[in-house]
């Protein structure tokens, strides 16, 4: 025999999927106008909002109400996932305005990492949607150059470099912190506003550097999972 749910769980899945649709700062009816809509108490309503709440997915106001909030999208830093593949997954569309892409000298750092002396370089600012997360700074080989005959405003740069033969296939990140200063006119936000930055290096199937990227992130919007164990 199927046992029944408990009403304020089926409320909440209710209420969640109606945030699907709704976008950040959005206002959510009362407890009051929940518990007219519904026919029930407010200690049931209540009861149906804890989850969504405990979740980050509402905020309320003193004195203003209730509001929808988006949580930051977030990705375990030990996981090689494009950008591109991880928003596919979220069931959000990823999305780049260039700002900047082709042949150019190396910069010190990316000539350490690569070994080349001049690189194929790409500048985005990266969307989920119609909200910039992030500018992000990519350096490849100049052998590859094939790869800015790609589409790499709406499609994923590492299935390019699949097509070229070259597997993204294992990386090394560094994480620092740093402010948006003249980046924040792509990313819509304060100059002020904190940037999580993620510098990482990615080999191929081989073993050989692929690629060299920096991508700043605005805190707020995106973040960087850990998972750790202590040491004794």
């Amino acid at each position: 025999m199927a046992v029944s749910r408990p009403l304020y769980e089926r409320i909440e899945k209710q209420l969640r999927r109606r945030l699907d649709a709704a976008a950040e700062g959005d206002p959510f009816p009362s407890e009051t106008r929940l518990a007219q809509e519904f026919d029930v108490s407010r200690m049931t309503v209540r009861a149906a909002l804890a989850g969504l709440e405990r979740d980050g997915l509402l905020e309320r106001v003193p004195g203003k109400g209730t509001f929808v909030r988006r949580p930051a999208t977030s990705r375990p830093v030990g996981t090689l996932l494009s950008f591109h593949d991880q928003a596919l997954t979220l069931g959000r569309t990823p999305r780049s305005s260039v700002l900047e892409a082709g042949l150019r000298a190396a910069t010190p750092e990316e000539a350490s990492a690569l070994g080349h002396q001049r690189v194929v370089a790409v500048r985005r600012t990266r969307f989920l949607g119609e909200e910039a997360v992030a500018i992000e700074d990519a350096a490849f080989p100049d052998s590859l150059s094939a790869v800015l005959d790609a589409d790499i405003e709406t499609a994923s740069l590492h299935q390019a470099l699949r097509q070229l033969g070259f597997e993204p296939t294992a990386g090394t990140s560094f994480l620092t912190a740093r402010i948006a200063g003249d980046d924040a006119v792509h990313l819509g936000v304060p100059p002020e506003t904190p940037l999580l930055v993620e510098t990482r290096t990615i080999v191929d199937q081989h073993g050989a550097p692929l690629e060299h990227s920096t991508s700043a992130y605005v805190a707020e919007r995106y973040n960087l999972k850990v998972d750790f164990t202590i040491v004794r």
